[in-house]
């Protein structure tokens, strides 16, 4: 079973681990899934437990959110727990485009709970705003502020691929939460510090891109990326050592990739892209595979994870390290 964290200082409460449905539509990613293929998966991931489903209507333009809420319709609300996010509106199927004004911002509120079939969202990010801070919180953070005085909102959070941005937001306004994307992973510790800033101010953090773009999934294989990109030769070469301790161990890179991360307390809830039940399978298979402390020890005395960096417990219970 998946224990539960709260978000921030909400009521809401979340798995550990979430189910991400960028993989489901976005053009991004190579392989692709039939619609009914996608539907199983999503009905399937609550089913097992992972009934955190993070969206936003860029993932496929429109798609990933139409068909979380296809695949949802008709389960009762209090099973399942959504987040998705503001700053972007999109032509569906076709493209995505940043829009921060207010009328924007409720408009893609609007369109999301359509494509959802839902009334109400539990969470609310604004979606990399970059470029856009002060709109970001001139204009999205206090409607959704608004939207959680009303209780038609549990928790305000933004998600983007850095930090400082992040943290500058926090020290702005009151934020519950944020999805922290690719830089806290088994590669890239460069988040440590912040992490540790959330954690003083009781802010969650939600860890997408936990594979940087799949590297860290796949090993340094002809064709993998890093952050959606070819790796530089450093990198390359990082993430081969970081599998040959590994291996040594006979634990799958993966595998020590997603405990890793989830080790650190600031972290509310890891979120990982599926697209197939037998992903899901997997996963779950992965969140409950004990890791030798010794690859830990290794890892670190090989300077390839932070020296403050947590690492599991080496305490087992049902399994896995607590």
């Amino acid at each position: 079973m998946i224990a539960y964290n709260r978000v921030g200082k909400t009521a809401l409460q979340v798995p550990r681990l979430s189910f991400g449905s960028a993989p489901l539509a976005h053009p991004s990613f190579v392989k692709k899934v039939s619609r009914e293929a996608a539907l199983n998966t999503v009905r399937y991931a609550v089913a097992q437990g992972l009934n955190f489903i993070d969206s936003a209507p860029h993932y496929g333009f429109g798609q990933s959110e139409s068909l979380v809420g296809e695949a949802l319709k008709g389960t009762p609300r209090e099973r399942y727990i959504l987040a998705t996010k503001v700053g972007r509106l999109v032509e569906p199927g076709v493209r995505s485009y940043f829009d921060y004004s207010r009328d924007g911002i409720l408009r893609t509120i609007d369109e999301s709970l359509h494509r959802l079939q839902v009334d109400r969202l539990d969470i609310l990010h604004i979606h990399d705003p970059e470029d856009h801070f002060r709109e970001a919180l001139d204009n999205a953070y206090p409607i959704l502020a608004d939207l959680k005085r009303q209780r038609a909102l549990h928790a305000i959070g933004a998600g983007m691929m850095q930090w400082p941005m992040l943290r500058d937001l926090a020290l702005n306004a009151d934020f519950d939460c944020f999805l922290l994307a690719g830089r806290y992973t088994l590669l890239d510790q460069g988040a440590l510090d912040f992490l540790t800033f959330c954690q003083e101010r009781q802010i969650s953090v939600l860890l997408g891109a936990i594979y940087n773009g799949g590297i860290l999934a796949t090993g340094a294989i002809p064709g993998a990326l890093y952050d959606y990109f070819p790796p530089s030769p450093e990198i390359v070469e990082r993430v081969n050592r970081i599998e040959a301790i590994c291996l040594r161990y006979g634990v799958p890179m993966r595998i020590a990739a997603l405990r890793f991360v989830a080790a650190h307390p600031a972290v509310t809830s890891v979120i990982v892209g599926l697209q197939t039940t037998l992903e899901v399978d997997e996963i779950l298979k992965a969140w409950q595979t004990p890791v030798p402390a010794a690859l830990w020890d290794d890892l670190r005395a090989a300077g390839l994870i932070h020296a403050a960096a947590p690492v599991p417990a080496i305490e087992v219970e049902n399994g896995s390290e607590q």
